[in-house]
């Protein structure tokens, strides 16, 4: 049986083979009809897994199980006017060290500042330079790999001591090479710091971008910058287990006690949840996913309308050697079998035009524009499924009229 099935399947791969080299032209556009549904519904596929998986990946940098205590909303602040959310107070770094002390659900607690600057070294300038104010929890929430160096120790937090973290690209462009970084001085506001750290390359994406970044300790960066240009906020990382919710639960009740809100009052801070904003996200590429497949499903079906045409030319001028076949003993079910496997070999050829030129688009895109897009396997496997319920549906009618014929009226046509 299984000898059988191949070499009908080898069969009909001969004659769709030399059905494309006798009509060239009719066989191309039905080919190029699959090719371009498959374009479309895989690379729109493609395309939207990719950004998601790089939207994903970049809020997975802002740490696990972790909640970000801000003056603004994330998601905008719901139905809470504007001039309500702006007036609301800063964060404040005797803030952080009162949820640490009154949390029992927190395992870390970073007061963050974050700003752009410019640094230089001798005459080379740097401007645009992401400055963050950290303490020490900073490296518990959002581990980092050292180059060449050390992160920041107690007495360069409790010190204020003129010390510096540089990000790989800046110490690059600063001093020829990362690893030459260590050790130097750089000069920011007029003051000179020493480098005691250089932070392995990290590539595009990640909330932090800590390759175009300088880290400074909290008290010594306060000395450079106002607290209330910096944007300021807390980010607290629960305990291992802890859900999301109850940590919420949690900051929400002891930042009110901090705040002596009473419980009339609405909060004057925001608690962003890492893990809510990727649920978030999550729902919202499940509907662009359904979006594009239904984009692409529509060229799909036009495509599949020009392999069923065809397919109909083809069992009509095939009709003379149908009913021959027919004649000298072959089934009803091989004749269906054999158109449907044509026309399911067709599909399979346009479908792999299409991939070809969705893997095209993909090097594209990762290459000069420098955005990751993958093909993934599934998505790899999903392209043979529907070539072949794409060439079954667009051959069934065909392939049915021909397993049909009569012998002796197929020969005399």
């Amino acid at each position: 049986m299984m000898r059988k099935t191949l070499n009908i399947l080898a069969s009909s791969l001969r004659l769709t083979l030399q059905e494309l080299k006798n009509n060239k032209l009719r066989t191309s556009l039905s080919l190029t009809g699959i090719a371009f549904g498959i374009f479309c519904i895989i690379g729109v596929l493609a395309f939207v897994t990719s950004l998601e998986r790089n939207i994903q990946n970049e809020i997975a940098s802002l740490g696990t199980n972790t909640i970000y205590v801000d003056k603004w909303s994330w998601n905008g602040g719901g139905d809470i006017p504007f001039w309500k959310i702006r007036s609301r107070p800063l964060m404040k770094f005797e803030e952080a060290q009162m949820i640490k002390d009154r949390s029992d659900l927190t395992e870390s607690v970073a007061y963050f500042m974050s700003t752009s600057g410019s640094i230089s070294y001798k005459n080379d300038e740097l401007t645009g330079v992401n400055i963050y104010g950290i303490n020490p929890a900073q490296i518990d929430i959002q581990p980092m790999e050292f180059l060449e160096g050390r992160y920041f120790s107690a007495a360069d937090f409790n010190n204020a001591t003129s010390v510096a973290i540089i990000g790989y690209n800046n110490a690059e462009k600063l001093y020829g090479s990362a690893e030459r970084a260590l050790g130097k001085m750089v000069e920011i506001k007029g003051r000179m710091v020493n480098i005691v750290g250089v932070i392995a390359k990290a590539g595009k994406g990640g909330a932090f971008e800590f390759d175009e970044c300088l880290m400074l300790p909290y008290k010594f960066c306060k000395q450079l910058y106002e607290e209330k240009n910096t944007n300021p906020l807390i980010i607290v990382k629960g305990k291992k287990d802890i859900p999301t919710e109850a940590l919420s639960d949690e900051l929400r009740g002891i930042m009110r006690q901090i705040r002596r809100l009473s419980p009339m009052q609405e909060d004057n801070f925001a608690l962003n949840s890492v893990e809510a904003i990727s649920k978030a996200v999550s729902g919202f590429f499940v509907i662009l996913n359904i979006v594009g497949s239904i984009i692409g499903g529509i060229s799909l079906v036009v495509g599949m309308f020009g392999i069923a045409n065809i397919m109909f030319v083809t069992v009509k001028e095939r009709t003379p050697v149908i009913g021959l076949k027919k004649a000298i003993g072959a089934k009803s079910s091989t004749v269906l079998f054999e158109f449907l496997a044509e026309a399911a070999l067709l599909c399979l050829m346009g479908g792999a035009v299409g991939i070809f030129f969705v893997w095209i688009l993909t090097m594209i895109l990762s290459g000069p524009l420098e955005f990751p897009v993958y093909i993934s396997l599934p998505l790899l496997g999903m392209t043979v499924v529907i070539c072949l319920v794409v060439g079954i549906l667009a051959g069934i009618i065909p392939a049915r009229r021909a397993a049909k014929m009569d012998p002796v009226v197929a020969i005399r046509s």
